[in-house]
């Protein structure tokens, strides 16, 4: 029988890399959180957006957007630290998957934020994740034409259709 809540009971299926524990600690570092990682965000919405959505689920602490690590600029994912653990799951049960600013979210447990982590680690700056892409993603698409702009301002007349 489908669900329209998340399983809870399953935990992410993401192993962070650079998590200084072992796969135990991970783990009992995700059931005792009480920060959400939010990702397949538009590059344009906003820390008010995140914060109208998410306080739906309980008061939430603070708010760390994502930022592409060369540019400072959003990159399509943020963490939201909540003060409870009720919270947390309920963030994780009745929010991922909502539509925001046109895109269906996706909001997972995380272990914790600490600094350095709001900054992409993808190749190009960006998410990793942005760079395994088949589908057609216009924010994408229009980042990397501004980065390159950037680079070269001489070819903007290329791209007048954009």
């Amino acid at each position: 029988m489908a669900s329209l809540f998340k399983d809870l009971s399953k935990l992410s299926a993401y192993r962070d890399r650079r998590f200084p524990g072992n796969q135990e600690e991970f783990e009992h570092a995700l059931l005792t959180s009480t920060t959400v990682y939010v990702g397949n965000m538009s590059f344009y919405t906003t820390e008010e957006q995140v914060y109208e959505l998410f306080s739906r689920a309980g008061e939430i602490k603070k708010i760390i957007m994502g930022l592409d690590k060369n540019t400072k600029t959003p990159c399509g994912f943020c963490f939201v630290l909540y003060y409870s653990r009720e919270d947390t799951e309920d963030a994780c049960k009745y929010i991922s998957g909502t539509i925001l600013d046109d895109r269906p979210i996706r909001v997972d447990f995380d272990w914790g934020f600490q600094e350095g982590r709001q900054w992409g680690r993808g190749r190009s700056g960006g998410q990793v994740r942005d760079e395994y892409r088949t589908d057609y993603d216009p924010d994408i698409l229009l980042m990397v034409y501004d980065n390159y702009l950037q680079i070269c301002p001489c070819v903007n007349y290329m791209f007048d259709f954009l």
